[in-house]
């Protein structure tokens, strides 16, 4: 019998602020990319004191790729240099597209921090098709009550971007993509899609088995194409990412948080970071500095 995993990857440990760890998933020295998925961060639970920081994310740069934003506790406030101040809570979906060029800064909603919370959720970076790499920067929020949900044998389902099992999202998008929160009780069973040609599934909570192989927290389980593949949760329940899509059409280069099909493109954001060119965060008068590797 075929095995329907054809790489497993682990996330490994990441400080995204100080205080804030973090799985980072995507890019792996395995595989780069999942569809057009090129990065994935896996954050918490962990538990917010009143009064404390938990996510303070500084404005900093992007170029070539969309931000996707997705909680399933707690929340963060965010705000950019085209202008968007916006709150995610859980189960809406905040899409970033940093195109030619955007700066922006992820912080604790302040609404929660008097009385402290859990936080617990996932960021990915979708690189963007050539032809898209240097559009427009743009944001766009998404309610949970806007996104396709459903149930599949006791989990439940929803679709944050793209296209799936017949169900389309109403978030931007620029090439073939799906992506799916699912969350399943003890022994609940769903089954993934094969519609897209890459496909991975990624354990936030519990434990999941495929086959016969039982993944859990932080692992990512890339899927052979092209068949259907069932999912059964363990005696913990689960939460899964479901994700993947189309291949990028070409390698993309990745230096902190610039993604391009150009190399050169990407030191000619590190000079216009450096230079202060970039759009300011209004009201946001700090910024992270260029690394200097």
């Amino acid at each position: 019998m075929t095995d329907p995993i054809e790489l497993l990857i682990q996330g490994r440990a990441h400080e995204l602020a100080p205080g804030f760890p973090v799985r980072r998933v995507l890019p792996s020295v395995k595989r780069r990319t999942v569809g057009p998925f090129i990065f994935l961060d896996h954050f918490g639970p962990l538990v917010v004191e009143p009064g404390g920081d938990g996510m303070e994310v500084r404005p900093h740069p992007h170029i070539g790729l969309a931000t996707v934003t997705y909680l399933f506790e707690g929340g963060i406030f965010h705000r950019d240099s085209l202008g968007y101040a916006q709150a995610i809570r859980p189960g809406d979906v905040n899409w970033m597209t940093a195109g030619s060029g955007i700066a922006h800064s992820e912080r604790t909603d302040p609404d929660l921090r008097p009385t402290g919370f859990r936080m617990h959720g996932v960021q990915t970076w979708v690189a963007l098709p050539r032809t898209h790499e240097e559009t427009a920067p743009s944001f766009e929020h998404v309610e949970a009550a806007r996104l396709p949900a459903w149930s599949e044998n006791g989990a439940a389902l929803r679709l944050i971007v793209g296209d799936y099992a017949g169900r389309k999202a109403p978030t931007t998008h620029f090439s073939p993509i799906f992506y799916v929160a699912a969350e399943m009780p003890a022994a609940a069973k769903i089954t993934v899609s094969p519609e897209h040609a890459e496909r991975g599934v990624y354990v936030s909570h519990g434990t999941a088995a495929i086959g016969d192989r039982l993944l859990g927290v932080g692992d990512l389980a890339v899927l052979a194409p092209p068949a259907p593949v069932d999912i059964v949760a363990g005696a913990d329940g689960a939460k899964l990412m479901l994700l993947g899509g189309a291949p990028l059409d070409g390698p993309r280069h990745i230096w902190w948080n610039f993604v391009s099909s150009s190399s050169d493109r990407i030191e000619r954001a590190k000079a216009d970071w450096k230079e202060g060119r970039f759009a300011r965060v209004p009201g946001d008068a700090e910024f992270i500095p260029l690394p200097e590797r």
